[in-house]
C-alpha cells in the first residue's frame, strides 16, 4: 500500500527510534500533526515558541546522547528555529530540525508564509536538504539522522513541501547509509599516536585540556584512566565540565576567561598540553600569541577542520576521542604509575601552591545573597546529582565555577553561541528525556525572560523543573564590562522593570518561592525540590557582585583580574575622596 509522505515521515521517525519530538503547527504541516493526533510511538512535544521547541530538542540530544527532533511549519516558524540551530551547531549537538514549505510549484514566488530556510541555515547547519520529490523522501530522513549523529554531531534541516508530505509513493527504508563524500575518520593515525604517547612519557610539566568531545565520544573513562595513570591534571572547558571528575585530585577546573587561577597558571606553564575533543576557542585561549609560550599541543579531535584553525599543534590526530585514548592507553601502560608519580611529583606540587594560594573564593556580606553562595547551596543539597541546565553570562560561569560536575551529561548550557533563554526550555527537553531526575535551570533575571513562556510547556507537560533566577535587576555580565572597562556608565543594562517571578510563575499554574535574606537560601531549596510541580526560586542578590577571576579581552589567560583586587582600589578611592 502507497504511503504519503507525512505517514512515511511517521515512519521513519520510528525506524529512527525517535519517542519524543518537539514543535508548533502551522498550515503546511497540518498533515502531519493529523497523523500525529493519535499517534502512540511518536510524541509531540508542544512548545509555545519554536526557538523553544529547538532549545528543548538541544537539551533532550545533551543529556541522552540522542538526536533531538523538531517540527515546525514554514516562514516565521522555520526562521524561528534559526538561533536554536545555531546554538547547536556551535556546540556539535545531533539535532533533525524538519520545517514545512510551500509548495514546490510556489518556491520563489514569495508565497504565503514562504522563507528559504535552507539557504538562511546553510551557515549553521551540518548540511540540510529541500525535499523535492516523495519518492526520495524515506533515503532523506535516513541520511540526516545518519549525517547529525556520526562524526562531530551537529544539527540538520529537511525543508518538506506541502506536496511532498501530501503525495503518495511505497515505503521503502534504506537500511544501509552510504554517502560518498561524506566518510568520517574514527580512528587516529596510529604513528601519530605513538609520537603523543612519546612526548606524554618526556613531559615535565604536562597537562590535559578536555573538551565537549570527551562528552560526545564517551570517552571519559578512558580519560580519567589516562590521566591516573600519568598522573597528568586536568582542565576542562566549559563544555567539557564533567568530562572528568570535578572533585577528583587531578581535576583544574574550568579554565579560559572565568576560569581557576591553577588551570589558567598550569597552562601557561606547561611544557605540553595534550587537547582532547576541544577547539581552543577564545574565550580559552584568550590572547593566541601569548597562549601556552613553553608547550608542545598534542591535538585529537575528529573534525579535521578544528585543528590548527586557532592555535599552533606539534602533533594533530584526527578520529574519536575515545578510540585514540585507548590506543594511546595500550602503550602508556607500559610505564609504571609508581614512576609517573615520581616523575610528576614536582609539577603536581607547584599546582598545589596554586591551588593554595588562589582558591575559588567569594566575600560575604551579612544576610545579603551572593549568587556563588546560590549555586553551593544547590551543588550541596542535590550532592552534585542533578541534571544542571544554565542561561549564559553570569549565571553561567558561576556554575561553571561553583558546581562540581562528576559525571558527563550533567551540564547544559550554550557555549559557543552563548544564547540568553537557551537554559529553561533546555532543562524541559532533560526533563523529557529522564523524568525520574532532578532538573534544575540556573538563570539570570535577563535571560529567563526570554523563554519565560515555556512555563506553559512545563506545566501542562507536568515536568517538575526547578528554575533558580539569580535576581540581580541586570544584564549582570553587560554590567559588569561596563564597570570595568566603560567607566561605569550602565548604558542600557539596568532592567528597571522586572517582573514577579513568584506571580509570573503562579499565573502560569507553576509555584514561585522568593529568598531575600543568605538564611533563607537553604530551606527555600529544600522546599522547592520536596514540590513535585515547576518551581521558579527567585533569589535577591547582590547587584554589584561579579564574576572572578577574570581575564580582560586580549590578554593573555595568566593576566587575571580578583575580586580583593577590586575591593583594594575602592578603598583607596575612598581614602582620597
Amino acid at each position: 500500500m502507497k504511503l504519503s509522505g507525512a505517514e512515511i515521515f511517521i515512519e521513519c521517525l520510528k525506524k529512527e527510534g525517535v519517542k519524543h519530538i518537539f514543535g508548533y503547527p502551522g498550515g503546511v504541516v497540518l498533515n502531519i500533526f493529523d497523523l500525529l493526533y493519535d499517534n502512540k510511538d511518536v510524541k509531540l512535544i508542544l512548545t509555545r515558541h519554536e526557538q523553544g521547541a529547538v532549545h528543548a530538542a538541544d537539551g533532550y540530544a545533551r543529556v541522552s546522547g540522542r538526536p533531538g527532533v523538531v517540527l515546525v511549519t514554514s516562514g516565521p516558524g522555520a526562521t524561528n528555529t534559526v538561533t536554536g540551530i545555531a546554538t547547536a551547531s556551535m556546540d556539535s549537538v545531533p539535532l533533525v530540525v524538519f520545517s514545512g514549505q510551500v509548495p514546490t510549484m510556489l518556491i520563489g514566488n514569495d508565497a504565503f508564509q514562504e522563507a528559504d530556510i535552507v539557504g538562511i541555515t546553510r551557515p549553521c547547519t551540518k548540511y540540510n536538504f529541500l525535499a523535492k520529490d516523495v519518492n526520495d523522501l524515506a533515503e532523506i530522513i535516513r541520511e540526516a539522522f545518519y549525517i547529525a549523529t556520526t562524526g562531530r554531531p551537529g544539527p540538520v534541516l529537511i525543508d518538506l513541501p506541502k506536496d511532498v508530505t501530501s503525495g503518495k509513493t511505497d515505503f521503502i527504508w534504506p537500511e544501509d547509509v552510504k554517502i560518498r563524500s561524506y566518510n568520517p575518520t574514527y580512528e587516529g593515525n596510529k604513528w601519530m599516536i605513538k609520537q603523543a604517547a612519546h612526548e606524554i612519557t618526556k613531559a615535565k610539566r604536562p597537562i590535559i585540556i578536555a573538551g565537549g568531545g570527551v562528552i560526545i565520544s564517551g570517552g571519559h573513562k578512558e580519560l580519567k584512566e589516562l590521566a591516573e595513570i600519568t598522573q597528568i591534571p586536568v582542565a576542562m572547558t566549559l563544555m567539557g565540565l564533567g568530562g572528568f571528575p570535578g572533585t577528583h585530585k587531578l581535576s583544574l577546573g574550568m579554565l579560559g576567561m572565568h576560569g581557576t587561577y591553577y588551570a589558567n597558571m598550569a597552562t601557561q606553564n606547561s611544557d605540553l598540553i595534550v587537547a582532547v575533543g576541544m577547539r581552543f576557542d577564545d574565550r580559552v585561549t584568550g590572547n593566541v600569541d601569548g597562549f601556552a609560550p613553553q608547550a608542545k599541543i598534542v591535538h585529537i579531535d575528529i573534525d579535521p577542520t578544528s585543528i590548527r584553525k586557532n592555535v599552533r599543534v606539534d602533533i594533530p590526530i584526527v578520529g574519536d576521542v575515545k578510540f585514540i585514548l585507548r590506543e594511546m592507553l595500550s602503550i602508556l601502560k607500559e610505564e609504571s604509575k609508581g614512576q609517573w608519580t615520581e616523575i610528576r611529583k614536582a609539577w603536581l606540587s607547584q599546582i598545589g601552591q596554586w591551588k593554595k594560594a588562589r582558591p575559588l573564593t567569594y566575600h560575604s556580606i551579612d544576610d545579603v545573597i551572593k549568587p556563588q553562595f546560590v549555586v553551593e547551596k544547590i551543588y550541596e543539597i542535590t550532592k552534585g546529582d542533578a541534571i544542571i541546565t544554565t542561561e549564559v553570562g553570569q549565571n553561567q560561569m558561576w556554575t561553571a565555577q561553583f558546581y562540581k560536575f562528576d559525571k558527563p551529561r550533567r551540564l547544559v548550557t550554550s557555549g559557543g553561541l552563548g544564547t540568553m533563554g537557551y537554559g529553561f526550555p533546555a532543562a524541559i527537553g532533560a526533563q523529557i528525556a529522564f523524568p525520574d531526575k532532578l532538573v534544575i535551570d540556573i538563570a539570570g533575571d535577563g535571560s529567563i525572560q526570554m523563554n519565560i513562556q515555556e512555563l506553559a510547556t512545563a506545566v501542562l507537560e507536568k515536568l517538575p523543573v526547578k528554575v533558580a533566577i539569580l535576581n540581580n535587576r541586570y544584564l549582570g555580565m553587560v554590567r559588569q564590562w561596563q564597570e570595568l572597562f566603560f567607566h561605569e556608565r550602565y548604558s542600557y543594562s539596568h532592567l528597571n522593570m522586572v517582573p514577579d517571578f513568584v506571580k509570573v510563575a503562579e499565573a502560569y499554574g507553576a509555584v514561585g518561592l522568593r529568598a531575600t535574606k543568605a538564611g533563607e537560601v537553604e530551606p527555600l531549596i529544600e522546599e522547592a525540590l520536596r514540590i513535585k510541580k515547576p518551581v521558579f526560586m527567585d533569589f535577591i542578590v547582590d547587584w554589584k557582585e561579579k564574576v572572578y577571576p577574570m581575564v580582560p579581552a586580549g590578554a593573555p589567560i595568566d593576566q587575571m583580574l580578583f575580586e580583593e583586587e577590586e575591593k583594594k582600589a575602592e578603598k583607596k578611592l575612598r581614602a582620597v575622596k
